[in-house]
């Protein structure tokens, strides 16, 4: 019965290792796109207003 308590706990432990670096990979590639960005001009439409003022 021990042994069985202990392989769950090893199941348990190595599948929350899997979630965290499954996540930290998640966040690499996002910072990883963030810093690509930066490199660009400002990509944003830049508006003109033509309107008369009321």
């Amino acid at each position: 019965m021990k042994i069985i308590i202990l392989l769950f706990a090893f199941m348990f432990g190595f599948g929350a290792t899997v979630k965290k670096s499954a996540n930290d990979m998640k966040e690499m590639q996002k910072r990883a796109e963030i810093n690509e960005y930066k490199s660009y001009p400002n990509l944003l439409p830049e508006v003109e207003i033509v309107a008369e003022k009321l």
